[in-house]
């Protein structure tokens, strides 16, 4: 699926990785336990600031701050629009 939207300045759109689903040891987390990923993937770079282009592309997988950005739904699928300045590092 193409994503249509086109984040402007210095956003960046990001697919958040699935929760884990059980523990290492094969428990099973309920829904309510769940937390939030702290990783994903680039799925749309905005061209940067005057004085700053965007150093992330499209494709790469991202850790970013447990509370950044804005969660978004796009045609039933979650993402989250935020700063390049909230990801922490490029995996």
């Amino acid at each position: 699926m193409a994503i249509t939207i086109k984040p402007l300045a210095d956003r960046v759109l990001i697919q958040p990785a699935k929760a884990e689903e059980t523990t290492v040891t094969g428990i099973i987390i309920p829904d309510t336990a769940k937390e939030k990923p702290q990783k994903g993937k680039v799925v749309a770079v905005g061209p940067g600031t005057k004085d700053e282009p965007t150093t992330v592309k499209n494709g790469d997988t991202v850790l970013y701050g447990k509370y950044a950005g804005t969660e978004i739904r796009i045609e039933g699928d979650d993402y989250l629009i935020m700063r390049e300045s909230d990801i922490l590092a490029v995996i």
